[in-house]
């Protein structure tokens, strides 16, 4: 489902315009990404709870020359689902 899908099916599971949805749509991810950097975890109970994940700086090999490569360190988000979202999939 593409963001326009999903912009859609709230439009018409909630009855707003398509433009209010697609507001509504980014105020709930820019309110995910500021409570990552912020607090490192969003937990939205029954859904998932989205972390921030901090991974260290490490060595790597460049596949295609064989020579080593440093990787740098950098935060990752990542995404744990929750109960009602894993069965709801099953």
């Amino acid at each position: 489902m593409s963001k326009t899908e999903l912009v859609e099916f709230v439009a018409g599971k909630a009855g707003l315009t398509k433009a209010d949805a697609g507001r509504a749509l980014d105020a709930v991810l820019e309110g995910i990404t500021t409570g990552l950097k912020k607090e490192g975890k969003v937990a939205l109970v029954g859904f998932g709870t989205f972390t921030a994940k901090k991974r260290a700086a490490r060595e790597g090999i460049n596949p295609l020359t064989k020579k080593a490569i440093k990787i740098p360190a950098k935060v990752a988000a990542g995404f744990k689902a929750g109960s009602k979202l894993k069965d709801a999939l099953n």
